[in-house]
């Protein structure tokens, strides 16, 4: 069955930086866009970034645009979203998406804090 497993979240000070991963399995991974969105406490999910297949094209929300950085590993099949330059109001749960014959998949979700 499809699975997405989120793993690299905690506590950072604002500045500093985080790697997420998100190791994906079930599916034909390098075949399909790869996502990352995020929801903080009283807010609406959002997307964050994605990637595409073929040539790794990325599209970013406004808000992370230039901190953060989407990559894929299609021998790995994980997807990865560094992060720098973090601020508090990137404190969210961050989860990891695929749609697959028009089915959403989400990962468990990781939690960033950022806070000194």
């Amino acid at each position: 069955q499809v699975q997405l497993v989120e793993s690299g979240g905690g506590l950072v000070e604002p500045g500093g930086s985080l790697t997420l991963s998100c190791a994906a399995s079930g599916f034909a991974f390098s075949s399909v866009p790869m996502s990352w969105y995020r929801q903080a406490p009283g807010k609406e999910r959002e997307l964050v970034a994605r990637i595409r297949t073929i040539g790794g094209g990325t599209n970013y929300a406004g808000s992370v645009k230039g901190r953060f950085t989407i990559s894929r590993d299609n021998a790995k099949n994980t997807v990865a979203l560094q992060m720098n330059s973090l601020k508090p109001e990137d404190t969210a749960v961050y989860y990891c998406y695929v749609m697959l014959l028009m089915k959403p998949y989400w990962g468990q979700g990781t939690q960033v804090t950022v806070s000194s």
